[in-house]
């Protein structure tokens, strides 16, 4: 027999008469990840999820905790960021602004805490970036934003990892306070990486993904003109890839460029950080890799000149 959702006021109400099912391997709990024990209604707005107390409504009367998803519902289609939709707003970039606002000001000090001890961080690099809480949608908020440093997106982070952005966003960068571009300037990706590199005192942007916010970049590159750039690479194929493709966008605008990653075996920069590394072990990473160049054809002759 299918098990029925429990209600929880005037929204849970609305919600009484829908099936759950079982998650499975292929199907996991949107709100923990794990493929067993936990359920879902058919809409995927509504979980009972078994070991995930965080941000959850009320205790389950069968076992479990109810979270009440009223956002688009999770689809695992292996796509890292999803977008969730805020209700009757076009979000322009202010709007966007406002938002990053208040949830920075519902920030729990305790919370913040053990968030920043799950991931190995400093609460003052995540501070630096200007993390918020969603309350209502039970998330972590990075804003992201243009070069200029107007909010052109929200990232959203869930307990279990999972990452969103605020529909009516835009792709920005991770640009932490008080950033003064001296020594390098590391581009890493995503907010935690960015932050435990400033856990390290580098300069430090993050990129929104592999493969994006490459137009920002450059933009950020150009305005801080002369700059020398190190690309943080993850250590899987995708991630030294974009990697790549960024480092070539650079060579035009940047002093210099090298590209770097963290040791075999280590997912991320974060990780590198979490295995033990220390600003000494980056450096000597930076210092070890070549300087890209770009190359100049001088007609037909195929004489190149390295900038």
């Amino acid at each position: 027999m299918a098990a029925r959702a429990e209600g929880q006021g005037q929204s849970g109400a609305a919600m009484t008469k829908e099936p759950l099912r079982r998650v499975t391997r292929a199907s996991p709990c949107p709100v923990c990840g794990r493929p067993d024990w936990c359920t879902v209604s058919a809409d995927g707005h509504l979980v009972i999820c078994m070991p995930q107390a965080e941000w959850a409504a009320k205790h389950s009367a069968t076992g479990g905790y109810v979270h009440v998803l009223r956002n688009t519902p999770f689809r695992r289609d292996g796509l890292k960021v999803r977008t969730v939709r805020i209700e009757g707003s076009k979000c322009g970039w202010t709007d966007l602004d406002r938002l990053a606002e208040q949830c920075q000001e519902a920030v729990d000090s305790a919370a913040l805490q053990a968030l920043a001890d799950s991931l190995g961080l400093s609460t003052g690099s995540l501070r630096r970036l200007r993390i918020g809480r969603d309350l209502r949608r039970r998330a972590w908020t990075f804003p992201m934003v243009n070069s200029a440093g107007q909010v052109v997106g929200i990232r959203l982070r869930f307990p279990n990892g999972r990452k969103l952005a605020v529909t009516g966003g835009h792709e920005g960068l991770f640009i932490p306070d008080g950033l003064d571009y001296a020594g390098p300037l590391i581009m890493a990706e995503g907010p935690t990486d960015c932050a435990a590199l400033l856990d390290m005192e580098f300069s430090v942007i993050g990129r929104p993904s592999c493969s994006g916010g490459v137009r920002h970049c450059i933009e950020v590159a150009r305005a801080y003109w002369p700059v020398d750039v190190v690309v943080m690479a993850d250590g899987d194929q995708p991630g030294q890839r974009g990697a790549e493709s960024l480092a070539s966008a650079l060579l035009a605008v940047a002093r210099s460029v090298r590209v770097i990653w963290p040791p075999q075996g280590l997912k991320d920069g974060r990780a590198w950080r979490q295995a033990g590394a220390t600003r000494v072990d980056v450096e000597r990473a930076i210092e070890a890799a070549p300087v890209r160049k770009l190359a100049v054809r001088c007609g037909a002759t195929g004489i190149a000149k390295g900038r």
